[in-house]
């Protein structure tokens, strides 16, 4: 039975007995908490896991899988793979264990027509449950195995939880005795690769703690199981390991027909090649479902596998590129499982055979160094392979540690691990110090810019170019050599790409070797007439005298083009409107949007800006010819063009032409026609100084983008004010808030109808103490200080002609705040509000003060404000006593 034949017929078996058949999921799954896709369940996890309502009862999938963690053994038995097909069917709270094992049970058996003699099975040692249903079955119960939560190992055996408090059960797996030429005879516990595991049951029936201690039943069981198609096909193809099945041979063919090497005769070589057949399949997968190699996460897996896979090749002699064959043999076996692989293909060979041959410039220049390590180990008699050897193949040729960690195990050494981290670890510090003190050291770029002359810039009619690298600057200074993730300087001595200048920004994009590739952050003017390239090595490495190809970064540059001309467009019209006296004093000219300043001495109108904008896209849609040029400094002036104050000019000048209208010096990039750059938006204009100026503009897609969101702001406002026509929502909006002003109005003639009421009461109620005293006092909830303040002064008022004081007090969210208003009388026998107030204010946690007239206190001990009102008026009538 061949792979296709073994999963359609675990499909169509589940589909018949009722479950739904879900595609697989990526192999970038949707769950912050997993790098990569490695069980069949993850897609199902919230219904499992209870925290979403699962659409349907039952499902079953051919999941494509990956397990980083077996990258190292892969090759090196007969079953690792990383990635592999999980067959499983799945029961959300329908079907228990009296369903998942006889389907299990019948679908081996009768499906596969496996002899049941040869079939033996595992149960969790307290499932007695299980065993019965098995024994029901027909499997014997010499061939029912008890097993506990771990193995001899200490591995994870017949119980599974998240190794997290959460739902838990027992496990029963399914093992098949391949014969006595692959082992022992006497069952799982004897031999795994005899008796081979084919299908692991997970029945999740209890919830359970961090130490996986059952702490109550789940309301609903769920099942979880998990069957690899690469190891059903190697029992049912009776193959010696899973590299010799349907699924894994023609990519094994594949590997032999490029190396030339025969299976079976070599150890050391089939490893080799298994490695190389697992791994091409495995990349392919990665490469079509989004990962990118990169030096972190998946793309650091997917790049480690496809070092591994080339330095494999390179072991068997193999000089010339591996990955196409592999990548192709992939799509033509599993394309049509998985159409993806199909719709995709040029792309994974693209991504796969480019990182090779970025990998190999550096390894056949890193193996002649590791050669020479290992000579010198093993004549040493140590076994050690030197630490500082093992950073200078990172550092230099790009090995990563597992690399050469690996390249040395297989040569009997051990790399010594204390040595390389101290000198990665110094690396790092003086990286970290040189960025300290400014970063890239300037006179390393004058040395450059002394040997190498002027950068020929040839990018105004083209996007890439040829050219040699004349020079590097790192981190650490001046280098002849830069390896992946180094920061640097590179300097060219041809580029298609725009060093900043003239208030553009400087181009992004990328510079190629033969040896590696230097992301360009961007490019700026260096000294000597130099272009200076900004980046990141993202690939291998980098040689000073290399060739280079570098590739401007098209969207970009389209970008930074069509802001450009619009900038020359708003200028002429922003002079025509305001007068010749508005000329532009600088700029910053980047993708989609704009930043120009001007000279004006006030503001401009609302009416004037809109129609600075109307004009200039009238003048767009013109659609006139943008012509640049070369001549002398005087002539041009001559011409009429503008040149800008803050700019520097040779004898030769470039003028750029915007139509008739528009004659400026500029050295930066332009579209060929304005209707190139689309739509001027004009957004914000402000003042920045003294007659100073700013308007700021977006252009061209990033326009657009605007208007529609302007758009979608005023439906979503019409929509508020009641629907209709948008262009009535103004008005409506205006009648809106006259009625929001009346209620308002309404609502505070209340207010103070209400507290002249308050105000009259309290009045009333003043307490008399000792002579001519009076005392008024209130507390509230919620009260403002202002509110407090008003009353109080009011209070003041009506209490004129006695010596009286009035404190209020209020509680706001567990704050409180007193005021107090003391009248002249009391304030002429020393009574004075923040007197008044001293000691109430550390009932409530603050302290007070104020005028003689009127004092504040606050505090947050709102509990303590009943105390506090007390305290005040105690101090009152001891101040009043005299």
């Amino acid at each position: 039975m061949q792979g296709h034949q073994i999963r359609s017929l675990f499909l169509r078996y589940f589909e018949e007995r009722g479950h739904v058949v879900v595609p697989s999921s990526s192999l970038v799954p949707n769950d912050p908490t997993l790098l990569l896709t490695n069980a069949g369940m993850n897609q199902f996890k919230p219904y499992l896991l209870g925290l979403q309502g699962a659409p349907y009862p039952r499902a079953a999938t051919s999941q494509k899988v990956f397990r980083a963690v077996d990258i190292d053994n892969v090759g090196h038995t007969d079953r690792h793979l990383t990635f592999f097909e999980m067959l499983g069917n799945f029961s959300f709270g329908d079907y228990f264990k009296e369903g998942a094992i006889p389907f299990a049970y019948e679908l081996v058996t009768e499906g596969y027509g496996i002899d049941p003699a040869r079939m033996w099975v595992t149960v969790y040692e307290q499932d007695d449950e299980a065993e019965r249903i098995w024994l029901d079955t027909g499997i014997p119960a010499e061939r029912i195995v008890r097993r506990g939560r771990f193995d001899a190992h200490g591995e994870p055996a017949n119980f599974w939880w998240m190794h997290v408090a959460g739902p838990c059960g027992p496990c029963s797996e399914i093992f098949i005795d391949r014969g006595e030429r692959f082992g022992p005879d006497g069952g799982p516990n004897v031999d795994e690769d005899r008796f081979c595991e084919i299908w692991n049951l997970v029945f999740m029936q209890d919830e359970c703690d961090e130490q996986a201690n059952v702490i109550r039943p789940l309301p609903k069981k769920n099942i979880d199981t998990g069957s690899s198609l690469e190891r059903v096909a190697m029992v049912l193809q009776d193959g010696a390991n899973v590299f010799e099945t349907d699924l894994l041979r023609p990519l094994l063919e594949a590997a032999v027909e490029l190396t030339g090497h025969t299976y079976g005769r070599d150890e050391r070589a089939d490893v080799s090649l298994r490695i190389m057949a697992e791994h091409g399949r495995a990349t392919s997968f990665l490469i079509a479902d989004g990962v990118r190699p990169s030096n972190e996460g998946r793309g650091y897996v997917l790049r480690r596998m496809l070092r591994r896979l080339v330095t494999n090749a390179r072991r068997l002699g193999v000089e010339r590129p591996v990955m196409p064959e592999l990548v192709e043999t992939t799509v033509r076996m599993m394309g049509e499982a998985y159409p993806d692989l199909k719709d995709n293909e040029a792309f994974i060979l693209q991504v796969a055979t480019s990182e090779e041959e970025h990998f190999l410039a550096t390894y056949r220049h890193g193996m002649v160094l590791f050669e020479q390590e290992v000579e010198k180990a093993k004549s040493s008699g140590t076994g050690v392979f030197p630490g500082e050897a093992a950073f200078r193949l990172h550092d230099t040729f790009g090995f990563q540690e597992q690399l050469t960690t690996e390249l040395a195990a297989e040569e009997g050494l051990q790399v010594d691990e204390t040595e390389f981290a101290r000198l990665m670890q110094e690396q790092r510090d003086r990286a970290r110090e040189r960025r300290k003190k400014g970063g890239f050291a300037e006179e390393d770029l004058a040395s450059v810019a002394a040997e190498a002359g002027r950068t020929e810039f040839v990018g105004y009619d083209r996007l890439v170019s040829d050219g040699r690298v004349a020079g590097i600057v790192a981190d650490d200074g001046r280098v002849d050599v830069a390896g992946e993730g180094d920061n640097v300087r590179v300097v060219l001595d041809r580029t298609a790409l725009y060093a900043e200048g003239g208030g553009q920004v400087g181009d992004a994009g990328v510079v190629r070797t033969a040896g590696g590739v230097v992301r360009v952050r961007e490019t700026k003017a260096g000294p000597g007439g130099t272009i200076v390239h900004e980046g990141v090595v993202e690939s291998g490495e980098i040689r000073a005298g290399e060739e280079a190809h570098a590739e401007v970064d098209a969207e970009f540059r389209a970008g930074t083009t069509r802001a450009h001309t619009a900038t020359h467009v708003i200028h002429h019209t922003i002079r025509a409107i305001l007068g010749e006296h508005a000329r532009q004093a600088g700029s910053l000219i980047r993708p989609g949007d704009l930043r120009f300043d001007f000279s004006h001495y006030e503001g401009v109108p609302r009416e004037t800006f809109e129609e600075v904008e109307e004009i200039s896209n009238r003048r767009l849609l013109q659609d006139d010819p943008v012509r640049a040029f070369e001549t002398t400094f005087e002539e041009a002036r001559n011409e009429g063009a503008i040149a800008l104050f803050e700019e520097k000019y040779g004898d030769i000048v470039r003028v750029v032409e915007v139509g008739d209208y528009s004659i400026e010096l500029c050295g930066g990039t332009h579209v060929r026609h304005t209707g190139q750059v689309g739509l001027i938006r004009l957004v914000q204009e402000g003042s920045i100084g003294s007659g100073m100026r700013r308007l700021e503009a977006l252009v061209g897609p990033d326009a657009v983008r605007h208007v529609n969101v302007e758009r979608r702001l005023l439906e979503e406002v019409s929509e508020a004010l009641g629907g209709g026509d948008p262009a009535l929502a103004p008005e409506r909006a205006r009648q809106r808030v006259a009625e929001v002003k009346r209620l308002q109005s309404e609502l505070g003639r209340l207010r103070r109808e209400q507290q002249a009421g308050e105000i009259s009461s309290l009045a009333g109620s003043a307490a008399a103490i000792a002579g001519d005293g009076l005392w008024v006092e209130q507390t509230y909830e919620g009260r403002t200080a202002d509110e407090l303040r008003e009353m109080a002064l009011a209070l003041r008022g009506r209490l004129a002609g006695r010596a009286a004081v009035a404190v209020l007090g209020s509680a706001n969210d567990g704050s409180a705040v007193l005021v107090a208003a003391a009248t002249d009388e009391a304030i002429a026998k020393g009574i004075e509000a923040p007197r008044v107030l001293e000691t109430a204010a550390k009932a409530i946690g603050g302290g007070a003060g104020g005028k003689p007239p009127l004092a504040f206190a606050g505090g947050r001990n709102a509990a303590g404000l009943s105390e506090a009102v007390g305290l005040a008026r105690g101090r009152f009538e001891s101040l009043l006593a005299g």
